[in-house]
This record gives structure tokens, sequence and C-alpha cells, in this order.
């Protein structure tokens, strides 16, 4: 995402948060912008159809409603979105549950009031007692997201440990431990590595040689075929 769309996303969420008009000064000093760029960023808004009421001096205020016509949502979609959002919160490292936290936060604010409440409402819960995440779980999904070589040390099932340079490409979060989805050098061959058995993790910053959605399509054909991990 670019840094112009980051700030108008910004400026977005700091008007759909509101409930009454709030002035333009105010807004170009929370999102560290000038005020010529605040009033800039409203207008471009504005453009791609953000129905934004309000005039410099005046202050501004995001209507409600503000993208619904491609944003409704049937009640099992909604379920599914709120389910998935609080087992994301309650399974996944705090940075990816931050997130799933202001993807919802950013639907509900774009729903109309019924569809609001009964999101805010849902009787759809997770599991509370998810086990903790392992603390280099962010690494890992960038590492996994920018195609990046890893170094690990890592402990088998009887303790012994062996340091692994893999080539990770997929990560499952399965109910009671993590499972890594990697290719591995010290065995030439697709591995699995349970997450609660990495000791060190470290994202060498270096793209491995083949493309990640390429390694996750021959996974995909040897895990159909029965291809141990």
């Amino acid at each position: 995402m670019t840094q112009r769309a980051t700030r108008l996303l910004h400026l977005l969420d700091e008007l759909r948060r509101r409930r009454s008009a709030v002035r333009g000064a105010q807004l170009a000093e929370q999102l560290g912008v000038s005020l010529r760029t605040l009033y800039r960023d409203v207008e471009a808004l504005r453009g791609q159809g953000a129905d934004i009421v309000g005039d410099p001096g005046v202050g501004y205020q995001l209507r409600a409603g503000f993208l619904l016509p491609p944003m409704m949502f049937s009640d099992e979609e909604l379920e599914a979105m709120v389910l998935g959002a609080r087992w994301v919160s309650r399974h996944a490292d705090p940075e990816l549950a931050a997130a799933a936290d202001r993807a919802m936060d950013r639907i509900v604010g774009i729903l109309p009031e019924a569809l609001r409440l009964q999101v805010e409402t849902s009787g759809l819960f997770a599991d509370w007692n998810a086990s903790e995440p392992e603390p280099w779980l962010p690494v890992l999904r960038r590492a996994i997201r920018a195609g990046n070589v890893v170094r690990m040390q890592y402990a088998d099932a009887e303790g012994r440990i062996t340091e692994r340079v893999i080539w990770p490409f997929a990560m499952a979060f399965l109910a009671e431990v993590r499972v890594l989805a990697a290719w591995c050098l010290l065995r030439g061959d697709f591995r699995h590595f349970r997450a609660d058995r990495v000791l060190a993790l470290e994202d060498t910053g270096t793209r491995y040689p083949e493309q990640r959605h390429h390694l996750l399509k021959r996974w995909r054909e040897l895990h159909l075929q029965g291809h141990g991990g």
C-alpha cells in the first residue's frame, strides 16, 4: 500500500469513528499532516465515493452507510467474519490479532445500524483457552509473505536439536499447535515443523530462488498424493 493510500485509509478511519463533525485542523494534527494536505485528502475520498459533509473552517463528518451497496452481507457472512476475527484474536500473535480487530472495526463502521448491532452482539465466540502464540510468529509471517530464507534451531520429537535453513511458504493455525510448511535445505525436501519446537528463528532478509506460489503448488500436489512431511 502506498503512503498516500495509507494516509487516506487513516483519515477514513478517523472520520468513521466520529459521531459529530470534526474540524480540519484537529484531523490534520492527529494524522500528522498539513491542513492543505488534509483538504486534498478529503477531496480525494469524496472523489472515491465517500459521503463526507462539511467544508474548511466548519468541520467534516462521514455519513453512515459509506460503501454500503458493495458491502452488504448475509447473516451467515457476518457471523463467519465475526467468528473468524475472534478466532484470530485468540489464536494468532498479538500483531495479527490487533489487525483482525481493526479489520472488524472498519467493517462494522460502514454497516447500517441494524447490522452493526447484529455484529456487536454476536453470540459466537472462539476458544478462550487457546495456547500462547510463539513470540517469533510475526517474523515468520513476514518472511512467508516476502518469500525470505529463514534460519532456525529446531528440536524434534526426541529432543535432538538441528539448525535448519528453510524456505517457508505456509503456516497452519491448528487448535493446539501451529505448523510451518517449508522447503528444508538440510533434507532437500518439504518438511513440516511444529511451532512449539522452534527454539530460535531468524529472517535472513534474502529471497529464496523459487516463487512462493510454486512451492505451495508443488507441496499441495505431493500432499494430495500422500507425501509425508
